[in-house]
Parts: C-alpha cells; structure tokens; sequence
C-alpha cells in the first residue's frame, strides 16, 4: 500500500467495526451486503490481497457519499462492495482495470444469493479444467495439429459444433483406448474450482457440467468433486481402440441451454437462481439461458454476452459475485 490513508481505510472496511470512516470532513459509511443502499450505482472489487490496495482506495476516497461493504468469503481473495449515488470515474475503474491481480464488476442486476438453492451449469474444458481434453487426446494419438486447428475454429464460433466435433473425433479412429484413461489421472483442474466447488456446495448448490468433450472426463470430476449431474458426448470404442465416431445425442450449444432449464425444473431452483459459466462462443445460449451467465477467461463473443467476466483471477472470484442474505 503506498499511503497512509489507503492503510486506514483496508483496516476500516476488513478490520473495524466502526460504522464510519471520516474524510477530509465527509465520510463514508458501512453497510452490509445483504441490505445495499438504493443508490444509483453499484460495483465489486475482488482482489488478491497481494495486489495494491492505494487505486481501489482512491476511487473509494473519490466518492465520498458511497458506502462500502467487505464481501467475506472463506477465500484468500478479498471483495469490497461500493454503492454510490454518483457515477465512478472511468480514471479510476480503469487503474482497477490495469491492476494485476483486480478486477471491477460493475453490478447491473440483482445478484444470486449464495445462501438459497441456486444452480451452477459448467463447461468443462478450459473452464473447469485447463486442457481442451479433445487436443489432448489428439496430441497422445499423433493428430494433434490436425485437430487443434478445428477446436480453434469451433471455439471462435466459425463452424458448425457438431460437424467440427465429429471432424475431429474421426482423426482419433485407431488409437488405444488407454490414452482416455491416462488422460482421465491427469486432468489439470482450473485453478479456484475446487475451492468454488466446496463453498456452492456448503450453501447446498446443485453444480452440473454440460460439456461438448466427453463422457470418461466429465464422469471422473463428477465422481472428484461430488457434482451432481454431468453431460457430454460418448465416444466409441471397438476391441480397445477409438473408432472414430461418437454415439448418442450430441452435446451441443443447444443441449447446453436445455440443461440449465431441464436442471431448474427438476431441483425447483427460483429464478433468479440459475447460473451458468463458459468460456467458448458455444456456451453463448447456455449462459443466455441462465439468471446471469459468466464468461471466464473467454473468447470476445462470449464475453460480450456474458452477464459478468472474470478476466484475470480464477474461479474462486465466482462466490464473490453472489451475495449473502444476512
């Protein structure tokens, strides 16, 4: 922190009790999360509690009529809630913007409450996990550039899903099955989904992956994790070899959307309730379906129709964007 007043007032939001915080003959006032004032404008700041403190403080000591909250989560990041009835400077969103290890949500609709059922649909591949598990697979098989060139495309919205996955899953044709159960004990999960898991799931969230991989990769995280459905495509597999070819409904962009409402209709989430998380422009209807749909680490087209982004911390900043109901 470089100054003295942005160390007071980390300790007066994290630290105190106080109900005020006196600036320069105003001051701002405390609120908590489940009860906001009904100002004009609202945002979040999660951070790493590594990053610099001295920019969030000063667009904090700009809007001296805001008043702020410490979103608390059982996590390493740190949150603070801002509402105000003033605008917030674009000078200084864009230092939080610019801040490694930061990041600004400005807050648009009413948020999910963490503490009531909610649903949490998933993509797998390079959301839950940090490989493309069909790349993978193609690169243990010999075919990997062949097959990373049409991901790409499938991921940048270019071609159709179901004609790109079963052009890929044909270059597989002849490969040993062993290279799925490999695969299945190396899985690299995304860093902060384990810990987002834990807390959903402490507050009784139902937590689904709808995948276009497959079906071995998906059943192994349900079964890591406790999750409590997963969906995705079933390869095929003759005398220990992949044929080439998938069976059964296809997982697609549209399958995906089908699960968020198949999913709250059959747990009775509210709405309001239902969430759904991506990072490829074939999660687009999926997170559409959704309450609010979040785009992570995504590609553009994704992300300009995601509700909220999480651009540049993991997954653990997802039950940030919630809020308690007391």
């Amino acid at each position: 922190m470089e100054s003295s007043s942005s160390e007071s007032l980390f300790d007066w939001i994290f630290h105190s009790t106080e109900a005020a915080y006196a600036i320069d003959g105003s001051q701002l006032v405390r609120h908590q999360e489940f009860e906001p004032p009904a100002y004009s404008h609202s945002c979040r700041i999660v951070f790493d509690p590594e990053s610099d403190f001295h920019g969030i403080a000063q667009l904090i000591l700009a809007n001296s009529h805001a008043s702020i909250a410490a979103v608390n989560r059982q996590s390493d990041l740190l949150c603070v809630e801002i509402v105000s009835d003033v605008r917030f400077s674009e000078q200084f969103i864009d230092v939080i913007v610019s801040t490694v290890g930061q990041e600004y949500y400005p807050i648009t609709q009413p948020l999910a409450w963490l503490d009531k059922p909610g649903l949490l649909v998933m993509d797998m591949d390079s959301t839950a996990i940090e490989i493309e598990c069909i790349d993978e697979l193609a690169s243990m098989a010999g075919v990997g550039e062949a097959v990373a060139a049409v991901t790409e495309q499938a991921m940048q919205g270019e071609l159709d899903f179901e004609q790109s996955l079963r052009s890929r899953v044909a270059k597989l044709q002849g490969a040993s099955s062993q290279i799925i159960d490999d695969l299945c004990q190396q899985l690299p999960l995304m860093p902060g989904l384990t810990e987002m898991v834990a807390t959903l799931q402490q507050y009784q969230w139902r937590l689904v992956l709808a995948s276009g991989g497959f079906t071995p990769f998906v059943g192994h995280l349900k079964q890591l994790l406790n999750l409590d459905a997963a969906y995705a495509n079933e390869l095929v597999i003759k005398d220990g070899c992949l044929s080439g070819e998938v069976v059964g409904e296809i997982v697609d962009a549209q399958f995906k959307a089908d699960t968020v409402k198949r999913c709250a209709q059959q747990w009775q989430i509210a709405a309001g309730q239902r969430l759904a998380i991506g990072d490829g422009a074939n999660d687009i209807p999926m997170i559409k379906q959704a309450d609010c749909g979040f785009a992570f680490h995504a590609k553009p087209k994704l992300k300009a129709a995601a509700n909220l982004a999480i651009d540049k911390l993991d997954l653990r900043a997802l039950p940030f964007l919630l809020r308690l109901s007391q």
